[in-house]
């Protein structure tokens, strides 16, 4: 009966490994999409500070050209 408790065990080992092998692998892709998202919220929130920016100017040149008229 020895090898085959031997063999059940090593099957059980290698199951838990895979089963170990497969939960760290589904938690790398969570966090690869995770940082992909926040990367993205980022570049969002970077575009949206050049446009308020760019608006902001343009109001400003338009303020002074206003003023220039008067």
């Amino acid at each position: 009966m020895g090898l085959i408790d031997n063999a059940k065990d090593a099957g059980e080992a290698t199951a838990k490994r895979v089963g170990e092998f497969v939960d760290d692998t589904k938690e790398r892709v969570s966090d690869a999409a995770d940082q992909a998202q926040a990367d993205a919220e980022v570049s969002k929130a970077e575009a949206d500070l050049e446009r308020a920016k760019a608006e902001s100017e343009a109001t400003k040149a338009k303020n002074e050209y206003k003023e220039d008229l008067r």
